[in-house]
């Protein structure tokens, strides 16, 4: 199965995301940003020009900078091009044979490329933390935080935020700083990430620590 041609939604804004069961707040002297997945190949699939993909990739690019700005870490997953079926396993049956052996499709999109500071991780499952260097990463530079954005919603960014939270990682997913096939899979990505392992919040609020906490 190849990517689906993923139709115009709206991005969700603070008013539209779940309320969390937890009131974790970032600090950024924990923190690291995973840029997940924002490689040309995925984003492809959505139309130019429009909904979520301009309000994605401008929310990241400003939470890059913010980033910049306090210190916090950047990290980013990117899947290699030409895969073997071996590399694939059961992604194959899935997904079908994945990127192409193209530099292109591989590369982050310009618009929040990494810097020379950044780091890029090499990923070949769901979870950034699966056959990664992730979590070695984070425990060296003393980092128990990890705020997520990128693509897509309900499937690797709510995969990673689960086993962040498996291995007492504070995970954040940015709401409006993710997409996804469809509004119903990012909203159900979100609801599901701030019921079970995530605070959801949004690209303002995520340094402010004013995300809303259910009673």
């Amino acid at each position: 199965m190849a990517l689906p041609r993923i139709a115009p939604y709206p991005m969700p804004d603070a008013s539209d995301l779940p309320t969390n069961r937890v009131d974790w707040s970032v600090d950024p002297a924990r923190a690291v940003l995973l840029v997940h997945d924002l490689q040309n190949y995925f984003l492809s699939a959505f139309q130019p020009l429009t909904s979520p993909v301009t309000e994605l990739l401008a929310n990241v690019a400003y939470l890059k900078a913010e980033c910049d700005r306090l210190g916090v870490p950047v990290v980013y997953s990117a899947q290699p091009g030409g895969q073997t079926a071996e590399q694939r396993g059961l992604q194959q049956d899935f997904w079908g044979p994945g990127l192409p052996d193209d530099p292109h499709a591989a590369a982050i999109a310009p618009a929040v490329a990494p810097g020379p500071a950044d780091t890029v991780l090499t990923k070949w499952k769901y979870s950034a933390f699966v056959r990664t260097e992730l979590r070695e990463w984070m425990r060296e530079h003393g980092r128990d935080q990890l705020v997520i954005v990128g693509v897509y919603a309900h499937i690797g960014v709510m995969t990673t935020a689960c086993d962040a939270w498996m291995q007492d990682i504070q995970a954040f997913v940015v709401g409006d700083a993710v997409a996804d096939f469809t509004s119903d899979n990012h909203r159900m990505a979100l609801d599901w990430a701030a019921a079970n392992c995530a605070v959801v919040t949004d690209t303002k609020s995520l340094f402010t620590g004013k995300q809303a906490v259910r009673s």
